[in-house]
């Protein structure tokens, strides 16, 4: 086995992707292969939790990785090790997140280069705007 040769993917993830640092935050997601418009990029897996205990989380940490599902469930990623937990935010995304039979899915707006990093619109967060938005998109809105 030569050792370039990327791990094996689940089988929920439907396209190879990488982390990698990001000019946006921290780490992100990274397209390591075309991807067509509208496809399934792939999904991250976490554990269930109440939205309660997700609130008391969120309050800990400065970078949350917790999606809320519905008015009592949610899915905190924050030991996860799907790539696609380094999804960050954009107000001009190329992705978009969906909740599907409890899963949180991503699915490409567009075309996706190899190499382009993978965001998404998070909509409104838990800082309430109180955090700047660092896209860099022309049409930021600024705070999230």
């Amino acid at each position: 086995m030569n050792d370039d040769t990327p791990p094996p993917r689940p089988a929920y993830q439907k396209f190879a992707v990488h982390v990698a640092p990001s000019t946006i935050d921290g780490q992100g997601a990274f397209a390591a292969e075309a991807i067509p418009a509208r496809r399934k990029i792939g999904e991250i897996r976490g554990e269930a939790i109440s939205v309660d205990e997700a609130r008391i989380r969120a309050t800990r940490s400065e970078r949350i990785m917790i999606v809320e599902l519905s008015a009592r469930r949610a899915i905190d990623f924050s030991r996860s090790a799907d790539p696609m937990r380094y999804t960050n935010h954009s107000c001009a995304p190329n992705a978009r997140l969906s909740i599907q039979n409890g899963r949180v899915e991503f699915y490409a707006l567009r075309a996706i280069t190899a190499g382009e990093e993978l965001t998404v619109n998070y909509g409104e967060t838990h800082h309430e705007g109180r955090l700047a938005c660092r896209c860099g998109a022309p049409n930021c809105v600024g705070r999230l």
